[in-house]
């Protein structure tokens, strides 16, 4: 099934998010091959063209190679994955935090709980 987009956002850069998660998370390994611009298409439920723009957006922030006849891959470069993951958490550790604080939670509060949600889990 399709995944659901959201309406503030176009499609591409979804996907792009979507793809760089898989790879920063391990679902998706490097050097692996990512899947035909048609198949992902199909997969994903949009337009070919709007994958083809994925690919080329993931290929400028280096995050993939394209070889021509061959496919698109993700990157072997490991350090660059890693350097992706942390901007992630930190993009993420400041949403979260901003979130929190515009709810009137204080830096104790928000502490406070993660670590007895750490305890929990």
């Amino acid at each position: 099934m399709p995944p659901q987009f959201e309406r503030d956002k176009p499609i591409y850069l979804q996907v792009v998010d979507q793809i760089i998660q898989e790879i920063v998370s391990g679902s998706r390994k490097a050097g692996e091959k990512l899947p035909s611009v048609r198949e992902l298409a199909v997969e994903s439920g949009v337009n070919p063209n709007t994958i083809q723009r994925v690919y080329r957006e993931l290929d400028q922030r280096h995050i993939t190679v394209t070889r021509r006849g061959q496919g698109t891959f993700v990157t072997k470069d490991e350090i660059l994955i890693a350097q992706v993951r942390e901007s992630l958490k930190q993009q993420y550790l400041h949403t979260f935090l901003d979130d929190m604080v515009a709810l009137g939670f204080t830096k104790d509060d928000i502490l406070k709980s993660l670590k007895e949600e750490k305890t929990d889990a």
